[in-house]
């Protein structure tokens, strides 16, 4: 009975998982597809393939061995970062060669994983905390722009309805990280979601349409645009934005790392950037988009206090039947925006609280460090808030300059690099580490 309940909760914290996920998951194929002008039976597989091979390549994640897998709790998605390039190699050299570029990219980095491994030393706990942090902080505004029902410049945007059904579901996470005890208190964001969401139904908020223009079963279909081409620079273009992919998901690697007390290894990273390798190339093969691990459910397992594997494995399976039955699927996107913005803002807050004691840890008596966490955070949220100011640059160096995530990962290794060398520093502990976890172990 023990073994049955802990399956059980452990479904329902992969539940929690897939619905943080979804809504990064889904947005970058309806990006693209946008961008690329499909039609709406395309946009219809884009979507559901995108939420089948995110559940393949977290299982590719999750299972270990000599070859792949970094056993980490750990989310794969589409990566936010590739929209752009991808939209513009798509246009100017068509979808073929789009996904060409995809798979050649996925090979590249299950190549160069072992060397990429050995730079760890580039990303010590200064540089992936300022990573992390960045990452967090950077997000934060989505949350809020989905707070106020999604976009700015629609005239009932920050409505009343809007800002009461955000509040609550913050309110209602709240609550139960104060009142409720044991696994409820671990599944709070759920709750939220779940609570606001019923509350929104009952205020004419919630829109059934997806469900019902959804069809019932879609399989998996290798190459359903055509037959890719390999064309030089987009291929060059997507194996660099890979590369940044790997930065990022170094990043995450460490924060969960960090969570559960494990120290990464080159082995680790290693099967990890293969993994992610391995999901880029299947990702071109079945026509969706390169993977990343996803720093919002880092967030999640900081919030929840479960750090094993399990609730990842139930979110990879529901992740696959989602794939494959779109309507099923779409029950997800009936979360509204303000619902959906609360429960975000709560949990990447936590993913930048998570990057803040991670660069606590660090001595910050140092000038040094002081000064290689101010210029790179402030490129960082500067440039992603004001990337006007590089509208001078070429164009393919805009794609870069305007990430701030990006920028603050060049800027934070290579300061680091410059006032420390190559050589790894000792970190010491704050005399009072800041409480920053409000759940119970």
């Amino acid at each position: 009975m023990d073994k049955r309940r802990a399956t059980q909760q452990n479904a329902v914290l992969g539940l929690q998982h897939l619905l943080a996920m979804y809504a990064g998951a889904v947005a970058v194929p309806l990006l693209i597809g946008a961008g690329l002008g499909f039609n709406q039976e395309q946009m219809t597989y884009l979507i559901s393939i995108d939420i089948f091979m995110c559940g393949v390549a977290t299982l590719l994640q999750l299972v270990v061995n000599k070859v792949f897998g970094i056993g980490l709790p750990v989310v794969l998605g589409c990566a936010i970062q590739a929209v752009a390039p991808l939209i513009l190699i798509g246009n100017s050299h068509g979808v073929g060669s789009m996904y060409g570029a995809i798979m050649a990219s996925g090979v590249v980095v299950f190549l160069i994983a072992g060397f990429f491994s050995k730079i760890k030393k580039l990303f010590p706990p200064m540089v992936t905390g300022i990573v992390i942090t960045v990452i967090g902080l950077t997000l934060i505004p989505v949350a809020i722009s989905k707070m106020g029902g999604g976009d700015p410049s629609a005239a009932n945007f920050g409505s009343s309805t809007s800002l009461f059904l955000a509040f609550t579901t913050i309110a209602l996470i709240v609550g139960v990280q104060l009142f409720a005890k044991g696994f409820l208190r671990s599944v709070s964001v759920l709750v939220g979601l779940l609570g606001g969401t019923l509350l929104a139904s009952f205020l004419g908020q919630v829109n059934l349409s997806a469900v019902s223009q959804a069809p019932v079963f879609h399989m998996p279909q290798p190459f359903y645009f055509g037959k890719p081409t390999f064309d030089l620079m987009p291929i060059v273009l997507m194996v660099i934005i890979s590369i940044v992919s790997m930065v990022e998901s170094t990043g995450v690697y460490f924060a969960l790392g960090d969570i559960l007390d494990r120290k990464m290894t080159e082995d680790d990273l290693k099967r990890g950037y293969r993994a992610e390798g391995l999901a880029v190339l299947l990702g071109g093969i079945f026509n969706t988009f390169p993977y990343t691990a996803f720093s919002q459910n880092v967030g999640l397992v900081q919030l929840s206090g479960v750090k094993t594997r399990q609730p990842i494995f139930f979110s990879a399976i529901f992740l696959m039947i989602l794939g494959l039955f779109p309507k099923v699927g779409a029950l997800a996107q009936i979360i509204p925006e303000p619902v959906l913005g609360g429960g975000m803002l709560v949990m990447f807050g936590m993913v930048a609280i998570q990057g803040m004691k991670m660069l606590a840890k660090n001595d910050l008596n140092d000038e040094r460090n002081l000064l290689i966490m101010t210029i790179s955070i402030g490129f960082g949220l500067g440039f992603n808030m004001i990337p006007e100011l590089f509208q001078q640059l070429p164009e393919t160096v805009q794609m870069f300059t305007g990430n701030g995530i990006v920028i603050s990962s060049l800027t934070a290794v290579v300061l680091n690099a410059l006032c420390f060398g190559f050589e790894e520093k000792e970190i010491s502990q704050p005399v009072i580490e800041p409480e920053v976890n409000i759940t119970h172990h």
